[in-house]
């Protein structure tokens, strides 16, 4: 699937809703012709003899090739082959090609073909495609996506497709993602360049390859037997650990037409001189923007309200049209619509802090960690847009946790407006320990953005319960979330109907014990982003502690698991990666049976290490148990050499959660083997 980068919230991706087109196009088979020409290059990936697969393998490809060529005057055309086998029936979506597209980067080929295991073929054409808009959320886009149904694509056949596509004239670049989720038998990469045009090659997540001169100014770079990227829970993103080749081409002398990024700072100072004039104010925007500060004397909440205002009065809507994939629209345009996509946001929001007297600046970023290849500065890994913003040395930051210390510009505080549900200081996840591009006046640099600290992700529960004499539990329990604990949560509840509310905390609780029945919930502080989300719930769990002869077991963790059965099983092979740094806490009290005395407790236990901790202590006074257990993830990354010592934490860390105060009867005297 080629994927067409702009600075949407998100990269392209495909959606849920054109899938229905999948019937539809199932009607083609009708019209397909039999026997049409299928092009040598597939009949030959076809009589390939493949080494056998493993059991679960969907499909194997045979071929992926990609022909890159650049005219002299920098105009860049692509052609695309690609050939599968189909292996099990789970293999059938790869026969539905999807193609985007838009005005800079138009298709001017595009077929695809079956060869069936009873050497029947089809042939399929652009004219039998569907063409839809890209995205359900852009108002107003001319990115557009064909969507091709390959006959025949059943277990046993190999299907093909080529097309050839446009690159937008000022990337003189290309990307080849060269691994897949499943094996690749061959994959080439040919570059053809004018005379005295040159080249410099960058590999990630592959050892580097050299290339086969096939002509003049023409090379090919040949792989064999990929092995396929291991799906697995808690991995890194994709491109994070596949392997991929990047490329960038330019003529001795540059030419009007395109763009050779060497640095960093290119990218910037290209980026500033798009964007140039975007962020002037008008009239309408100081008005606005005194209307909003007009009562705040302090700098730091002329800047939250002013934040605030665009991230919730200002309508996310992807917009896309051709470079507008990377231009944002003026500010004061952005203002009187009342709506834009990620960079109109952080534009407008920056000419109103501009208004206000306070510098800003852009980042770009990618909304996947990691997804960025550091050492190939390149505009095409970007897909989102913030902001940095420079608040006045007398601006009082205390609270404010997403802020990184520039060299030239000092504190910067880091907001992204187009996330609803993450309150100004925070950052969302996912833009948490990433890179970004400062763009400011005339340059651009590579910064880190803050991993925020533990405290700054917090759930924190309290109960006050009672256990029966029939082992039944039931009390209540607040449940205090601040940072993405509680941003997750608020968006589940805001999502539904407030009558449904409760649902929600009962899919909570089912999480947190096995059989719980909700009696009773109440949620404080839902609408107020900047404020912890108190949730308050009662419950009863019939049978919750076990009899054992005269001898009653009661778990005493009671609320969920921290531990984890992620690496039990097959061994690892990604590094895990968590979403953020979180710091729990659980405060249990239990009052017990009159009729019973207990006989025995957990342990206390304490385990430390790089990326986690865990703590538990439980104590007993007269019929009174009181339960503690603290867990923090302090690092979101734990490599491979680290694995060994997760998997004992969440070990012990299990352990620890399936220990049981041990309660007798009086004049009992037994003894628990």
């Amino acid at each position: 699937m080629l994927k067409t980068w702009c600075f949407t919230k998100r990269p392209p991706r495909r959606l849920t809703d054109i899938c229905k087109y999948a019937i539809i196009l199932s009607l083609v088979w009708t019209s397909t012709a039999l026997f049409a020409g299928t092009p040598e290059w597939l009949k030959q990936a076809a009589q390939v003899q493949l080494p056998a697969a493993a059991d679960d393998t969907d499909a194997v490809v045979l071929l992926d090739e990609r022909l890159t060529n650049v005219s002299p005057d920098g105009e860049v055309r692509t052609t695309y082959r690609k050939a599968y086998k189909i292996l099990r029936p789970t293999g059938r979506s790869k026969g539905t090609l999807y193609v985007y597209f838009d005005s800079d980067t138009q298709l001017t080929f595009l077929k695809a073909w079956s060869i069936t295991s009873q050497n029947l073929e089809f042939e399929v054409k652009e004219s039998d495609a569907i063409e839809t808009a890209a995205f359900s959320e852009g108002l107003y886009a001319d990115t557009r996506c064909k969507i091709l149904q390959i006959p025949a694509a059943q277990p046993g056949s190999v299907i093909g497709y080529e097309y050839q596509q446009k690159q937008r004239k000022f990337v003189q670049q290309a990307i080849w993602y060269f691994q897949d989720e499943i094996p690749v038998h061959r994959a080439r990469f040919a570059l053809e360049l004018p005379s005295r045009w040159n080249y410099t090659a960058h590999w990630r997540n592959h050892s580097a390859v050299n290339p086969q001169s096939t002509g003049e100014n023409r090379w090919t770079w040949d792989l064999a037997d990929i092995e396929p990227v291991a799906s697995e829970p808690m991995m890194p993103g994709w491109r994070a650990v596949a392997g991929e080749f990047e490329v960038s081409f330019a003529a001795q002398k540059p030419i009007a037409s395109g763009q050779s990024y060497a640095t960093w700072a290119d990218i910037g100072r290209w980026y500033e001189e798009l964007t140039k004039g975007s962020r002037d104010t008008s009239q309408t925007i100081r008005d606005k923007t005194r209307e909003i500060v007009a009562d705040a004397t302090d700098p730091f909440e002329k800047i939250r309200r002013l934040a605030s205002y665009v991230q919730h009065s200002i309508r996310y809507v992807a917009i896309e049209i051709g470079i507008g994939g990377y231009r944002p629209h003026a500010a004061a345009d952005v203002l009187t619509s009342g709506y834009g996509d990620c960079k109109d946001k952080a534009t407008l929001l920056s000419a109103m802090l501009r208004a206000a007297g306070i510098d800003s600046y852009y980042i770009l970023i990618n909304s996947e960690r990691d997804y960025l290849a550091t050492d190939f500065p390149s505009p095409l890994g970007f897909d989102h847009v913030i902001l940095a913003i420079r608040p006045p040395n007398d601006a009082k930051l205390s609270g404010t946790m997403a802020i990184i210390t520039h060299d030239k510009l000092g504190s910067l505080i880091l907001f992204d407006p187009t996330d609803s549900g993450t309150p100004f200081g925070y950052l969302p996840p996912s833009l948490q320990s990433n890179h970004g591009l400062l763009v400011t006046d005339g340059w651009g640099e590579l910064v880190e953005l803050p991993l925020l600290p533990a405290a700054a992700n917090r759930i924190a529960r309290v109960a006050m319960l009672t256990l029966d004499q029939s082992g039944n539990l039931k009390g209540t329990v607040e449940e205090t979330r601040s940072g993405p604990a509680a941003t997750s949560m608020r968006e589940r509840l805001l999502n539904v109907p407030s009558k449904r509310r409760q649902t929600v905390i009962q899919g909570l609780l089912a999480d947190l014990i096995d059989g719980a029945i909700l009696t009773g919930a109440r949620i404080s502080s839902l609408h107020e982003l900047e404020a912890p989300l108190v949730l308050s719930y009662d419950f009863t769990a019939l049978g919750y502690a076990q009899h054992e002869g005269n001898l009653f077991l009661f778990r005493t963790s009671v609320l969920g698991e921290k531990g984890h059965d992620l690496l039990e099983g097959k061994p690892r092979k990604q590094p895990v990666v968590f979403s953020y740094r979180t710091s729990e806490s659980d405060v249990i009290n239990v009052s017990l049976p009159a009729v019973y005395t207990i006989d025995e407790v957990p342990q206390s236990v304490a385990y430390d290490s790089p990326f986690a901790s865990y703590k538990s202590e439980t104590h007993v006074a007269e019929n009174l148990l009181h339960y503690t257990r603290t867990y923090e993830i302090k690092d979101v990354r734990v490599p491979m050499e680290q694995m060994g010592d997760l998997k004992t934490f969440f070990r012990n860390v299990g352990n620890d959660e399936r220990g049981y105060a041990i309660m007798k009867a009086p004049g009992d005297s037994t003894k628990p083997k």
